[in-house]
This record gives C-alpha cells, sequence and structure tokens, in this order.
C-alpha cells in the first residue's frame, strides 16, 4: 500500500533517519543546508553547549531551518551532563536515585530535568538508562544505571520515563539489551553479554518492559552481542530489535541506534562495509534513527550513509516501506515539547534527592578544617570531562579547608600535605576498577582519613568511616560535604 511516506525518494528517506553530531555552538552552514533539505535532525553534545540561553537559541536557529527537525541530547543527570558539562550536574544520577529508592522523587527529578530541556528546545533525551549495575569490572554504566536489582531499579526506570515525557520530551530507554553485565567499552570493543536467553529475560529485559509498560517513546539499541541471538551486536541484529524489543516486549515507539562510529559497530564491521553499510544493516534490522553522533560529522559522512542506503533500496536489500517506516518514526520524535522559559538553574530539588542517597559508613567527622584529596582519574568516555571534586565544596563551607588534587602516584605529595592537618578527606571515583587507586589506598592507610567514593562502591569495605555518595555531580558532593561540615 502507497503511504505518503513510501512516495517519497529513497534519497530523502533517507536524509530523514540520520540524527549527526557537529563541532561548534551555532549551526554550520552544511547543517543548516541539510535540516532544510530534510535531514532527521542532530545530538547535541558538550562541544555545542555553553548555557541553556545559547541551547535554547541554536534550538531556535535550528527550527528556523525546518519546524519538526529532531534535537536530541545525552543528558542522564549525574555523572553524564552536556547542559551542566562546565558545572557539574545539578541533578544526582541514576544509581543515586536508586539508593534514595524513592520513585516518586525519581519522577520529580525527572520532571525538572525535562522542564529544562523543554525550554532548551530539546525534543528527545537519550536517557535514562535502563541497564542494571552486574559486574565490577564494568567499565562504562556503573552510576548511570539505578541499581543491579531488576526488580528495585525497573520502578525507577518507569518513573523517570514518566517523568522527563511529562513536559513533551520523549525517553530513550537504552542500551538494549542492556550493557551492565559486560566487561568491555562499546565505545572501542564489542561486547559480548555472557547471558542466556531465559536470564536476559530474569535480568537485562525486566527495566526495558517496565520503560515499555510506562510509554517511553524511544529505546536505543546497544553494540552488544548476545550469542543466542547469533554474532551481530542487537544494533544490526533483527532477532534483537524485531522479534524481542516489537515482537516480545511490544514497543511500538523509535529505536535509535547508538552512535554507528563506535568501535563496537565502525571496529568489528566498519573496516569491511563502512559506515553506509552499517546504516543499512541496522535499518533492515528494524532500528530507526540512525545516532552519528558522538564524533563532529560533516556533510560527507552523511552522504556516505545515504549513498549506501539508497543503493540498499534499489537492489532490493532494504525493502522501501521499512525506510519509510524509519523515517515516520524518526519524525515522531521531532514534536515540539511542552512551552517552558529558560530561567536559573534551581538545585535544590537535586539537593534534597543527594542528601537522601548518601550512605555513611562509621562516624565521619572533621576535627578543624581538612585537607581534601581529590583523587583525578580518567572519566569515562560516555562522561567526558567535567568539574568533580569535594575540595571547592568544602574550602567554601570551611574556612581553612585545603583542597588538593592528586593522580593515584602521588602518594608522598598526600603524605607530606597531611601533616599540618588532623582531618583528611580522601574522595575517590570507583576506586575498585582502579588498581593504581587502591594502591595509594594503602600507602595512606597510616593516616586516619574519611573516604568519600563517588562512584559505585565496589565489593568490600573500608575499615574506617566512609561517605558514598554513588553520583560525581554536583548536588551530590555538595551533599557529601555538608554533611561533613
Amino acid at each position: 500500500m502507497s503511504t505518503p511516506e513510501t512516495q517519497s525518494s529513497p534519497e530523502k528517506l533517507a536524509e530523514a533517519v540520520l540524527l549527526p553530531g557537529f563541532a561548534g555552538t551555532t549551526a554550520p552552514d552544511w547543517l543548516r543546508r541539510r535540516i532544510e533539505g530534510g535531514l532527521g535532525g542532530v545530538v547535541l553534545f558538550g562541544r555545542n553547549v555553553v548555557d541553556d540561553e545559547q541551547v535554547a537559541a541554536l534550538t531556535a536557529q535550528l527550527r528556523g531551518e525546518r519546524a519538526g527537525v529532531v534535537v536530541g541530547i545525552d543528558e542522564e543527570g549525574g555523572d553524564v551532563t552536556r547542559l551542566d558539562v562546565n558545572t557539574g550536574s545539578f541533578v544526582p544520577g541514576p544509581l543515586a536515585l536508586g539508593a534514595a529508592d524513592d520513585p516518586e522523587l525519581t519522577t520529580a527529578v525527572a520532571a525538572a530535568l525535562g522542564e529544562r530541556l523543554a525550554a532548551c528546545g530539546v525534543t528527545v533525551n537519550l536517557a535514562p538508562c535502563a541497564d542494571l549495575t552486574l559486574a565490577a569490572e564494568d567499565p562504562i554504566i556503573g552510576v548511570r544505571a539505578f541499581g543491579s536489582d531488576p526488580a528495585k531499579a525497573s520502578p525507577h526506570v518507569a518513573a523517570y520515563v514518566i517523568g522527563l515525557q511529562k513536559y513533551g520530551v520523549a525517553a530513550c530507554a537504552k542500551h538494549f539489551p542492556g550493557h551492565g553485565a559486560a566487561t568491555e567499552d562499546s565505545h572501542v570493543a564489542l561486547p559480548v553479554l555472557p547471558r542466556t536467553v531465559e536470564e536476559l529475560r530474569e535480568i537485562e529485559l525486566v527495566p526495558f518492559a517496565a520503560a515499555i509498560r510506562a510509554g517511553v517513546r524511544s529505546v536505543m539499541s546497544g553494540h552488544l552481542v548476545v550469542r543466542a541471538w547469533g554474532d551481530e551486536p542487537a544494533t544490526l541484529n533483527r532477532t534483537a530489535l524485531t522479534d524481542v524489543l516489537r515482537g516480545e516486549l511490544g514497543f511500538t515507539g523509535a529505536v535509535i541506534t547508538d552512535a554507528l562510529e563506535m568501535g563496537a559497530v565502525s571496529g568489528a564491521y566498519g573496516r569491511h562495509d563502512g559506515l553506509g553499510r552499517s546504516a543499512v544493516r541496522a535499518l533492515a534490522a528494524g532500528a530507526d534513527a540512525l545516532c552519528l553522533g558522538g564524533a563532529a560529522f560533516e556533510a560527507e559522512h552523511l552522504d556516505a550513509c545515504v549513498t549506501a542506503i539508497v543503493a540498499a533500496v534499489a537492489a532490493g536489500e532494504l525493502p522501501l516501506e521499512r525506510l519509510a517506516e524509519a523515517a515516520s518514526r524518526t519524525a515522531a520524535l521531532g514534536t515540539d515539547p511542552a512551552p517552558a522559559s529558560v530561567g536559573p538553574v534551581d538545585r535544590r530539588l537535586g539537593l534534597e534527592a543527594a542528601r537522601k542517597a548518601l550512605r555513611v559508613q562509621g562516624e565521619p567527622r572533621l576535627d578543624g578544617p581538612p585537607l581534601v584529596v581529590d583523587v583525578q582519574t580518567e572519566p569515562t568516555i560516555a562522561a567526558g570531562p567535567m568539574p568533580w571534586g569535594l575540595g571547592a565544596h568544602l574550602a567554601e563551607l570551611v574556612p581553612g579547608t585545603r583542597a588538593l588534587t592528586v593522580t593515584p602516584g602521588d602518594a608522598d605529595t598526600v603524605l607530606d600535605a597531611a601533616r599540618g592537618f588532623r582531618s583528611v578527606v580522601v574522595v575517590t571515583r570507583e576506586a575498585h576498577r582502579h588498581p593504581e587507586v587502591r594502591a595509594l589506598l594503602d600507602a595512606l592507610s597510616g593516616l586516619d582519613f574519611v573516604r568519600v567514593e563517588t562512584g559505585v562502591p565496589g565489593p568490600g569495605g573500608d575499615a574506617g568511616p566512609r561517605i558514598d555518595t554513588f553520583s560525581g555531580s554536583w548536588v551530590s558532593l555538595r551533599a557529601a560535604a555538608e554533611y561533613l561540615a
């Protein structure tokens, strides 16, 4: 049956499913021309953000080229933030919300984020993570998930979806079928999930089912292999996207791919097929919107995808009806969000949630102004660099505090600086995943210090006093500083 979509040319439909990233805080000329010509939309990253007013002006510029353009952003809150890339997030991350264990509070936090995104002109937020924190050595999910127990995390996934979509911004549950049990980062490698189909149904798929029941408008595919489904990652796998996600779980919204240039796809498949071939295979598997957002793409990258998609339609490899369906579902994510105005960022709700999330071991107390040691490790690729650390917060709250930022190899520097202080606070980020950080903590064992852990607490425990924040957000660090002060 002919529809308005299938009456469009394959070239137009191919453009309509692409969501590239770009460089700069205003839209480059090539991007404006492509949007006017029917490009599906864009994904914004920290490189595109100065503040809310600038983002609102940027999205207005994009809509000036074509109404209904999709504007996506990767704003999870907590450690993965784009709007607050220069300051640290105004809300705690998912693991902190899971620790607070108040789904109504999760809904309120997500609604505050949705209202802010709507004011900025964003139409789809690539959040929440419906992944679970399952493997201690997991290098990429961690605090981005609401927890490790599917029964406890699922209500928060659903609550987040409901809150975020209150203001018309589409939520996106990711990374289907669930990244948390993987021990490799799909940004650079192709993870294989050590799961049977039955285990997936009992564990990883439970939060996605909750998101679907809550009305989530989009789901992001993960570049993850489940051997029972074949050797292709879920993004390129028809069993995963069509048979399981749509057939078994009943999802009817838009499937967005994780960035196709990531190592799990471009590394494993792109060397042979190219980015365009990966685009074709994703569409044939059942994906709708193709995210090319991690890198600052230029027009020629889009041309390669369009050329490959059009050629696949001409060869009968990709039915025109499937491409038209994908374009229609992508376009549905371009609905204008509810009217809202940009205003000052209010951290009060986020602070309330961050305070409720704190977990305290022993009796962490300061005996006078402290030395605060922020131990720097590389952030995950998903999070990227952003302000982090407790020192500045305690220096503001407790006059005489000294803030010291070190690398894990600076034990002698810390021991020397600690001589003048009766109180020492050592701040880490997932210390259990970094042998060099654990070695630093061992070297400092002669000191009487409080440790503040801002990531996943990890196995085991400290002998001394400790505060777990479950998030490296501005509000979570502030909440820990207030507790100590």
